[in-house]
């Protein structure tokens, strides 16, 4: 099986809203669309934030996989959008995985300005009719469907790939399972984990 099957099978759509109607309302729009993945919703940046460490009642991976990205609201009680988006930043494994998407009914500047500083793969203006929505997700999941993203395991752990004589190849400290270590010179390098 080659890394863009690999990549593909596991597409999950992960969407944080804190209003029910919201929820149905986003479901409904992408399943008109024709999106068959699997959506999964949660209610809060909280819940998202433990969604995505596999924490607590998200600890069955196979029940709740990780998501191929993640579309959240900004105004929630609680963690807010932001929360999600910091975390995120936290842990570049995840963004370097999984794009956010923030779909928010807020059109301040400042609030997009500081959901890109914090990585958001995109910003929507939340459509107010079900036309709209619907044409908004169908833009959204057709591009991001359409990338083509690192092939990791259904706990979003990045699987190891060959990266010798690859153009990447002069970034190893980007490497999956990859950790400095300092030298007898004193010197940091990068090497691989040791297994076991």
């Amino acid at each position: 099986m080659n890394d863009s099957n690999l990549a593909n099978q596991h597409r999950t759509i992960l969407v944080v809203d804190d209003d029910a109607a919201e929820q149905e309302f986003i479901i409904e729009a992408f399943r008109s669309n024709g999106v068959t993945n699997p959506i999964h919703v949660v209610n809060n940046g909280r819940e998202a934030i433990d969604y995505l460490m596999g924490k607590g009642k998200f600890a069955d991976r196979a029940k709740y996989p990780f998501p191929t990205f993640i579309m959240t609201d900004l105004m929630m009680p609680g963690a807010d959008g932001f929360s999600i988006l910091e975390q995120l930043k936290k842990n570049p494994g995840w963004c370097g995985i999984m794009p956010a998407i923030v779909m928010s009914g807020s059109g301040d500047e400042d609030d997009a300005k500081r959901a890109y500083m914090l990585g958001a793969g995109s910003y929507h203006q939340k459509a107010t009719s079900f036309s709209e929505l619907r044409r908004q997700l169908k833009i959204v999941h057709d591009y991001w469907m359409s990338c083509t993203i690192p092939v990791v395991d259904v706990s979003s752990r990045q699987l190891t790939t060959r990266s010798r004589a690859k153009l990447g190849e002069r970034f190893p400290h980007l490497r999956s399972g990859s950790q400095k270590r300092k030298t007898r010179a004193g010197r940091w390098e990068v090497g691989r984990k040791a297994k076991g």
